[in-house]
């Protein structure tokens, strides 16, 4: 299905917040969302690492009365670059999915929660293999299927994976929602390299730099020259992103890396809801022609939205209600009754 043109589902931001930029900052800084009561795990990784896993589940009985078990398909929500499952827009979705009654599992990205992971690899936009083991982590804690969110970078991340998993993906995936995504790194990284949009590439350097510092603390080989020099994500990935990861150099990493090639073979139900005004993308990550294609692939491009924005006038977010609503048509839902 390609883009969506229904106008009951049509995204319409207060006055003040149709333009890109402001609906980008806002729901990055000014957004209030009450915190997760997150339970943390630690996945150990198979190799020498750690992923940090937090979860919300539904309670158990306080009478000490068996628990009902759990919902048969968990959410699993994928952050963006630098974030974690502390942002705004991540505690957002996870009070909305959780509030329909099911269970979530927010992810943090390695290095990305508080503290810094052991190997000298970190993660990026097409780092799947996490992604992987979390679902099989999350088969062996009982629950068959999942859907999945990611946000960014996590979305081009899930859209890449489903794409790898191609039929695959049916045995264990209901539906995937990915929002703002750059599905095409290459031009992404080209446009947020733009003057207009240096005030993004100043606080995403800065994040990035103080990452490499730490790494550089532990494994000395690791070279900062140069590093204060660095102003966009080209040079970060010529010179970290890609030799740590096993890409030749930035090119190479976006052109293995981007999910829009790969869009053909998703074959479970896709929500990609990327904004006409997101300042972070240019025209090559709006696939309308793969959305009119594929029979898996829905795209909406709301007029307004901004990067990983969709404030509405009562505090909700119609992000969170379309993913929730889109969830409902492809999942069994647990009933009111399981849910209170």
């Amino acid at each position: 299905m390609a883009h969506a043109t229904d106008p009951a589902r049509a995204y319409r931001p207060p006055w003040w917040l149709r333009n890109g930029h402001v609906q980008t900052v806002f729901a990055s800084q000014g957004r209030s969302v009450p915190p997760v009561a997150y339970r943390r795990e630690r996945l150990d990784t198979d190799d020498g690492d750690f992923i940090d896993l937090d979860w919300l589940t539904r309670p158990a009985p306080s009478n000490g009365a068996p628990g009902a078990p759990p919902p048969p398909t968990l959410a699993v929500v994928a952050h963006g670059l630098e974030g974690n499952t502390h942002r705004p827009y991540v505690r957002g979705m996870v009070h909305a999915l959780h509030t329909t009654g099911l269970d979530v599992l927010a992810w943090n990205f390695r290095g990305c929660s508080e503290e810094p992971n052991r190997l000298l690899r970190s993660y990026h936009s097409g780092a799947t293999d996490d992604l992987r083991r979390i679902l099989q982590h999350a088969g062996r804690c009982g629950y068959p299927t999942c859907a999945l969110v990611g946000f960014s970078l996590g979305g081009n991340l899930t859209l890449k994976f489903l794409a790898e998993e191609g039929d695959e993906a049916q045995r264990r995936i209901a539906a995937a929602v990915a929002i703002s995504v750059p599905v095409d790194l290459a031009a992404g990284a080209a446009h947020l390299a733009r003057w207009e949009n240096r005030g993004y590439m100043v606080y995403f350097m800065r994040k990035l730099r103080r990452k490499v510092y730490e790494k550089a603390q532990r494994y000395p080989e690791l070279s900062t020259e140069g590093l204060d020099r660095m102003r966009t994500f080209q040079a970060f990935d010529d010179a970290y992103t890609a030799p740590i990861h096993g890409f030749r150099d930035a090119e190479d990493y976006w052109a293995r890396c981007s999910a829009r090639p790969h869009l053909h073979r998703i074959a479970v139900p896709t929500l990609v809801i990327n904004a006409a005004d997101d300042p972070f993308l240019p025209p090559a990550c709006y696939p309308y022609a793969e959305a009119a294609t594929s029979p898996y692939l829905t795209l909406d491009v709301p007029a307004h939205g901004g990067h990983v924005g969709f404030a509405t006038r009562d505090g909700a977010y119609w992000s969170e209600r379309r993913a929730a609503d889109f969830f409902a048509q492809h999942i069994a839902m647990p009933s009111e009754a399981e849910v209170g």
